[in-house]
């Protein structure tokens, strides 16, 4: 049986022109999805939105492809997402794997982390024609320039990008992301990391999912960093790896006794 996989993108690019390269890339060989993020579903972010909000539309994806277990990554605020799911239904996945989450968690901050999130949260006081160009900085090692604005005028959807970004900056401040949950899951994580992020977010909290995850795998990715991933720049490298992260999740299943 092919490896059923769910992909949930992050906050700026929509799921099928962040992930459709690497899709091409795993192959037909591999039963896999990228889906839209629920704060996009309407012209405005629900107001009661939290990473539940997405949680549950994984799980209304997977039910309508009649999915009980499936592989599940996440890139950015898809990768908080993710992590959400994981501690809220553990038992639906067979693996895990995150391409640098936008955040995980409140707990065990180093100061470089939380110098981080004060930022954040003073990005929130720009207007909207400067908050984007803001928010694409710091995502970045200090030395590293942002990558140029695509030619022409922006795609529609990205008139929704600042309020869903906002949307999940502010239900990070208050999500309890369960680390004991995280802690007792058991199946494989991968996490990919670019090199030229800024590392006080993105190389932290790998460092401390490290800790909390007992099967955790880190793959670096030198030349890359957040904003030219490598879903969609080295998309061939990542779906090795992840078909390797699939193979060993799904070989190491517990074997179901015959009825």
């Amino acid at each position: 049986m092919s490896s059923r996989a769910i992909f949930l993108p992050g906050s700026v690019l929509p799921a099928e022109p962040a992930y459709g390269a690497l899709l091409a890339a795993l192959g037909p060989d591999a039963d896999v999805v990228a889906k839209d993020l629920e704060v996009y579903a309407d012209a405005e972010p629900p107001s009661d939105y939290s990473l539940d909000t997405e949680v549950d539309g994984v799980l209304r994806e997977a039910a309508e492809r009649g999915w009980e277990q499936f592989h599940l990554a996440g890139y950015s605020g898809g990768g908080a997402a993710a992590l959400a799911f994981t501690a809220r239904h553990p038992d639906r996945l067979l693996s895990l794997a995150l391409l640098e989450p936008a955040w995980a968690g409140s707990w065990d901050w180093s100061p470089a982390e939380r110098a981080v999130w004060d930022e954040y949260e003073r990005l929130e006081e720009l207007p909207t024609d400067q908050f984007m160009s803001a928010f694409v900085r710091l995502g970045l090692k200090p030395d590293v320039s942002p990558p140029p604005p695509p030619a022409g005028d922006p795609p529609p959807w990205m008139a929704k990008r600042p309020a869903g970004i906002r949307a999940f900056m502010e239900t990070f401040k208050s999500y309890d992301l369960d680390r004991e949950a995280l802690r007792r899951f058991d199946r494989p994580v991968y996490f990919a990391l670019g090199g030229l992020s800024n590392p006080d977010q993105y190389a932290e909290i790998a460092r401390r999912l490290g800790t909390v995850f007992a099967d955790f795998e880190l793959e670096v990715f030198e030349a890359r960093h957040h904003f030219d991933p490598p879903h969609r720049i080295e998309p061939e490298r990542l779906a090795e790896s992840l078909q390797a992260h699939w193979r060993r999740a799904e070989a190491s299943m517990p074997t179901r006794a015959a009825p």
